[in-house]
């Protein structure tokens, strides 16, 4: 069976799916009898299209060696779409949204009403529009698939969403922001909050503008997914949001003379989610290191679950895009 997929985002996560879509093309074949062709790549630059398929080798090679798609036009014309026109012009099967776009749940409304599967690591338009996305893929009995929001490629969602259908769920705790875990870690061996955070910029683990993971926001808006699966749909205005920016070394040091450490941790209870830094003992499974993240989800028949993995990196986020792209195929047949 061949699927014809649409990828909208050509920055790091979405080189990591094409290349994962390459290297496995052989794998998909033989394990679930899945063709993919790439119709259409889209990055800030514009949007490049061929009905017969792009050649990801050489897409790969024109976005880093020129840093955008429409240096490419040889052999390929570049499109000026909004991601609404893309959506609506090009003919696919799944449209691929790995950009950080907050609007973007207006095309990926757009592209369910026109019959197209949504595959997404974007988590703005989960956190503020959840009810609507579902409401709309459900009513289309459309696949809406969205694993690497949360967790990058750890199951998590799918554990919620498929493999506790007759437990009810009665709270998660979760440390879902590697960035924040990395500057408390080296906050606890030393360094002040500034320089923390100018060693995680250096080595690429923080973003130039680090706000979001900071604030807190980052986490929010996982833990507002986690709990419209967990629960019912909210929005993420409904959170109480809490950074790292105000934890000083002294705190830090208080923590570890008690044989514990401070750590990012979103609690989801029913109509409740709360981010905030957490004093946890250092034997507790959400006191994680580097990129990894951790949840413990408590069920009424399950007693405590734990879950833990990478919730960053680049090849983890592209496993969770591309087991979403693979289900989601598999329930188009």
């Amino acid at each position: 069976m061949e699927v014809k997929l649409s990828l909208f985002g050509f920055g790091n996560v979405g080189r990591a799916v094409a290349r994962v879509l390459l290297e496995k093309e052989t794998f998909f074949k033989e394990r679930y009898s899945l063709s993919f062709k790439v119709v259409s790549i889209a990055d800030t630059s514009g949007t490049v299209w061929l009905p017969e398929g792009i050649d990801l080798r050489e897409a790969l090679t024109v976005k880093e060696t020129f840093g955008k798609l429409s240096a490419w036009t040889n052999d390929y014309e570049v499109y000026n779409f909004t991601p609404k026109e893309a959506v609506q012009e090009i003919d696919a099967d799944i449209v691929i949204d790995v950009t950080n776009d907050k609007n973007a749940y207006e095309w990926h409304l757009t592209a369910l009403r026109d019959g197209k599967a949504v595959v997404t690591s974007n988590k703005p338009p989960l956190a503020f529009h959840y009810a609507e996305l579902m409401e709309e893929a459900d009513k289309r009995s459309l696949p809406y698939l969205f694993e690497a929001t949360v967790m990058a490629g750890t199951p998590i969602i799918t554990l919620l969403r498929h493999g506790l259908r007759g437990d009810t769920v009665e709270r998660i705790e979760a440390v879902l922001n590697a960035t924040t875990t990395f500057i408390l870690s080296e906050m606890e061996k030393g360094l002040d909050f500034d320089d923390a955070l100018k060693k995680a910029q250096k080595l690429g683990i923080a973003e130039r503008d680090p706000s979001g993971d900071i604030l807190g926001i980052d986490a929010g808006y996982k833990a507002t997914i986690l709990h419209c699966l967990a629960f019912e749909p909210i929005t993420f205005d409904m959170a109480s949001v809490k950074g790292i920016v105000e934890v000083t070394p002294g705190e830090i040091e208080r923590a570890k003379a008690k044989g514990k450490t401070i750590r990012l941790v979103a609690t989801v209870e029913e109509g409740r989610v709360v981010v905030e830094p957490k004093e946890i003992p250092k034997n507790s499974p959400l006191a994680v290191e580097s990129h990894e993240n951790a949840a413990v989800i408590k069920t009424d028949l399950l007693g405590e679950l734990v879950i833990k993995g990478a919730g960053a990196g680049l090849k983890e986020t592209a496993s969770g895009v591309v087991s979403d792209i693979v289900t989601a195929a598999l329930m188009m047949r």
